[in-house]
């Protein structure tokens, strides 16, 4: 079974081309993620109302959960530069896939 962590946005209106490119399945949070193996991949949904969902896939909630403490200061690295980017972030969470 897979695992699946879910994350809310509300990008910066002039930031939203940056956003996409930030969240994306090749942006930068998607070439962290494949630092690992188990990493499974990365959808980003976009609402009407301007919102947006990412969906980041992995084998199991035990691999991310090691993939986060192995790479904690490259995730808080990028996790601050891309905090400019948003005027909203909510983690929804994890979920078996």
């Amino acid at each position: 079974m897979a695992y699946a962590i879910l994350w809310s946005f509300r990008p910066r209106p002039e930031s939203e081309t940056a956003f996409r490119e930030s969240y994306g399945a090749s942006g930068a949070w998607a070439e962290l993620f494949r630092l690992d193996e188990t990493y499974l991949g990365t959808d980003l949904l976009r609402a009407s109302d301007g919102r947006y969902l990412t969906i980041d896939r992995w084998a199991s909630e035990s691999a991310y959960r090691a993939f986060l403490d192995r790479h904690a200061s490259a995730y808080a690295a990028l996790d601050a530069r891309c905090a400019a980017l948003t005027l909203e972030e909510s983690w929804l969470g994890g979920f078996e896939i």
